[in-house]
C-alpha cells in the first residue's frame, strides 16, 4: 500500500474541505474521525474517487502516513485537542509532526509545543481563516512553531493556501503560539470590521426613504473603491436576498441578537494584560454582548427615552459620502490597533513577528481580506519599525482627509440616539493618540 503524504483527524465540514483541498494539489491523504460513520459518509460522498484513505482505528491511520508523519488535528479547541494528542503520542515516532488547525488559545499552543518537544515530536499551531469555502478553495494560513516543523509542512501549506499576486497566503509566523496569536488578533479585527459595517448600515437605513435596494447599490459602489473587501462585497449582496415564503427581505427578518466565540474575548483579555488599546475591537465584542440581551432591550425601550425622529441636515448623497469616510477611517483604526497589539506581543513573547508578512497573508483567503491590506503591507515594508500604522504617510494623509466627515457621522449618531460604539471608540482613539497633552495630569493629581 502506498503511504499517504498527509493525515487529518476531525471530519467536520472544515476538515473535510481541507482534505479535498490537499488531495487536489496532488497529495494522498489519510483521514480519521472518532465516529467511523462520519468517515464512511465522507469516503462514499464528496471524497469518492479521490486519493483519500479512511481508517477505523487510529493506529492504522498513523501507520498509513509516510515519515516524517504530518498529522493535522481539526477538532474543537480545548480539551478535545489535548485528548487527541494524548492518543497520538504513543503511536508516533520522533521527528513526526502534529498540527493543530483549530482556533486554540495561544497559551495552550505554547504548552503543547513544549510538552511535545520533550517527547521528540514536532508541533505547529496553525490559524486557518476563510471558513468552509476557504478551506476548500484556498485559506489564509498562519502557522507558528519551530522552523524545522515549518519546513516539514511548508510544501503542503503553501500549495493549499490562497494566492494573491503570485504569493501564497501562508508564511511562518514565528515560534510557539505565534500562529494562533496572529489568528486570534485577525478574529478581533474581523469583529471590529463587522461591527463598523453594521453601524454604517444602521445609520443609513434610518435616512427617510432609504431602501434595501439603495443599500445594495451603495455598498456595491463602495466595494469598487477604497473599501473593496470581502465583507463589503457580501454585505451588498445581503440586501438583495428575499424570503421565499413572505417575499420580505431576509435582512429585515433576522433576529438582532448575535453571539461571540472565544477568540474575540481572548483578544480583549490579552490586550488588557499587555497594555494594548483595542477600543474598536472591544466595542465590537461589547456590542455583541448587548445584542444578546434582547428581552432586556425590548423592555428598556418602553422606559428609557431618546430622540424619536431621525434628523439630518445632510442630503442623502452627503450622508452616504460621510458614512463611507467614517467607515474607512474607523477600519484603519481597527487594523492599526491590531498591528500595535501584535507588535507588543512579538516583543513580550520574543516571536519576531513580521508585520509585512502578516498583512500579505491577510490579503486573500480570509474573512478580512481587503484591497487596502496592500497599503498596510507597503507601509511595513517601507518601515518595519513603524510605531503605529496611522503614522505611515498614506494612512496619515487618509485620516487627515476623512476626519471631518468622521466627526459628522459620530455627532449625527449621538444626536439621533443611534448607537455607534465602534465609530465613536475609533474616533476617540484617533483623537487621544494625536493629542500631545491628555488630562492624565489631573488623574495623577488624584493620587
Amino acid at each position: 500500500m502506498i503511504k499517504s503524504d498527509f493525515g487529518l483527524i476531525g471530519l467536520a465540514v472544515m476538515g473535510q474541505n481541507l482534505v479535498l483541498n490537499v488531495e487536489s494539489r496532488g497529495f494522498q491523504v489519510s483521514v480519521y474521525n472518532r465516529t467511523y460513520a462520519t468517515t464512511e459518509d465522507f469516503l462514499n460522498g464528496t471524497a469518492k474517487g479521490h486519493e483519500v484513505v479512511g481508517f477505523k482505528e487510529l493506529k492504522d491511520f498513523v501507520d498509513s502516513i509516510q515519515s516524517p508523519r504530518r498529522v493535522m488535528i481539526m477538532v474543537q479547541a480545548g480539551a478535545a485537542v489535548d485528548a487527541v494528542i494524548a492518543q497520538l503520542v504513543p503511536l508516533l515516532d520522533k521527528g513526526d509532526l502534529i498540527i493543530d488547525g483549530g482556533n486554540s488559545l495561544f497559551t495552550d499552543t505554547e504548552r503543547r509545543s513544549r510538552e511535545l518537544e520533550e517527547k521528540g515530536l514536532l508541533f505547529i499551531g496553525a490559524g486557518v481563516s476563510g471558513g468552509e469555502e476557504g478551506a476548500l478553495k484556498g485559506p489564509a494560513i498562519m502557522p507558528g512553531g519551530p522552523l524545522d516543523s515549518w519546513g516539514i509542512i511548508e510544501p503542503i501549506f503553501t500549495k493549499i493556501a490562497a494566492v494573491v499576486d503570485g504569493e501564497p497566503c501562508c508564511r511562518h509566523m514565528g515560534p510557539g503560539g505565534a500562529g494562533h496569536y496572529v489568528k486570534m488578533v485577525h478574529n478581533g479585527i474581523e469583529y471590529g470590521d463587522m461591527q463598523l459595517i453594521c453601524e454604517a448600515y444602521n445609520l443609513l437605513k434610518n435616512f427617510p426613504g432609504m431602501t434595501n435596494q439603495d443599500l445594495h447599490e451603495i455598498f456595491t459602489e463602495w466595494n469598487n473603491g477604497d473599501l473593496e473587501s470581502y465583507l463589503i462585497e457580501i454585505t451588498s449582496q445581503i440586501f438583495t436576498v428575499k424570503d421565499d415564503e413572505t417575499g420580505e427581505y431576509v435582512v429585515d427578518l433576522i433576529l438582532d441578537r448575535a453571539g461571540q466565540k472565544g477568540t474575540g474575548r481572548w483578544t480583549v483579555l490579552s490586550a488588557t494584560e499587555m497594555g494594548a488599546v483595542i477600543s474598536t475591537m472591544n466595542s465590537a465584542v461589547e456590542a455583541r454582548i448587548l445584542s444578546s440581551w434582547k428581552d432586556e432591550r425590548v423592555e428598556a425601550s418602553k422606559h428609557l427615552q431618546g430622540p424619536t425622529e431621525f434628523q439630518c441636515s445632510m442630503s442623502k448623497e452627503e450622508l452616504v459620502t460621510a458614512v463611507r469616510d467614517a467607515l474607512f477611517a474607523s477600519k484603519i483604526i481597527s487594523y492599526a490597533q491590531g498591528m500595535e497589539m501584535l507588535g507588543l506581543a512579538s516583543k513580550q513573547y520574543n516571536w519576531n513577528l513580521n508585520m509585512g508578512d502578516i498583512s500579505t497573508i491577510w490579503r486573500g483567503g480570509c474573512i478580512i481580506r481587503a484591497q487596502f491590506l496592500n497599503s498596510i503591507k507597503e507601509a511595513y515594508e517601507t518601515n518595519s519599525d513603524l510605531a503605529n500604522l496611522m503614522l505611515a504617510p498614506y494612512f496619515t494623509e487618509t485620516l487627515n482627509r476623512l476626519q471631518a466627515n468622521w466627526r459628522k457621522v459620530v455627532a449625527l449618531s449621538v444626536e439621533n440616539g443611534i448607537p455607534a460604539p465602534a465609530f465613536s471608540a475609533s474616533l476617540g482613539y484617533y483623537d487621544s493618540y494625536r493629542t500631545a497633552r491628555l488630562p492624565a495630569n489631573l488623574l495623577q493629581a488624584h493620587y
